[in-house]
């Protein structure tokens, strides 16, 4: 689940992104909930909420924003109080720290990648990767499908040349860690940095780049 906020700027407006946009979806309004939905499988694909900034005790100004278990209780009583059939859960970060575990050419390209990365202990994922510097047995930064970026962007499944690639290895420019170098290539972690699976720490990775 992906969260962004705005107030007071473009209104008290909380945006929930729970799937890739469709091209045409249908929007039912229930009071002061929107609920976007794939008209073609009647999946809840994104939830507006407004006039609820106060109640959530939201601080932030606007941006992404993670909300706490209380909160994702107020939003599922707004729900079911205004008859929407959905229910959030609260997830956790989906920017991991990745372990490659074997990386091969793809058969229609001289410079990408696919590879076989953990993002947890028993989780493995194919992501195709066009990093310079990519290679096995490597510590790396992975955005895991759902994942918002610090550019707003958000990663989903995807294919890259025809082959599926799950996710997205990033580089220390795309995580805007300070210092980093602003040319492509994966953000190689040191092998101290972080178990495989736990969120990526961002003070931790400011301090990468440091002369």
């Amino acid at each position: 689940m992906i969260t962004s906020y705005n107030y007071p700027a473009m209104g008290d407006a909380l945006i929930i992104v729970l799937a890739p946009n469709v091209t045409n979806p249908k929007i039912n309004q229930f009071d002061n909930v929107v609920a976007i939905t794939d008209s073609n499988t009647n999946q809840i694909i994104g939830i507006n909420v407004f006039g609820m900034g106060q109640q959530l005790d939201i601080q932030e100004d606007r941006g992404q924003i993670f909300l706490d278990e209380k909160q994702i209780n107020q939003l599922n009583q707004l729900f079911k109080g205004v008859g929407l059939e959905t229910e959030l859960t609260v997830s956790p970060s989906k920017l991991v720290v990745g372990y490659v575990e074997s990386m091969q050419a793809h058969p229609d390209s001289d410079h990408l990648h696919i590879t076989q990365t953990r993002v947890t202990e028993d989780k493995t994922l194919q992501i195709v990767s066009g990093s310079p510097n990519m290679a096995e047995n490597i510590k790396v930064v992975v955005a895991q499908p759902g994942t918002m970026m610090p550019s707003g962007e958000i990663i989903w499944d995807g294919a890259l040349r025809g082959i599926d690639s799950a996710g997205m290895i990033v580089s220390g420019r795309e995580l805007r860690l300070p210092g980093a170098p602003d040319k492509p290539g994966a953000l190689i972690l040191p092998e101290t940095f972080g178990e495989v699976g736990e969120p990526f720490d961002f003070e931790k990775g400011a301090q990468l780049f440091e002369a």
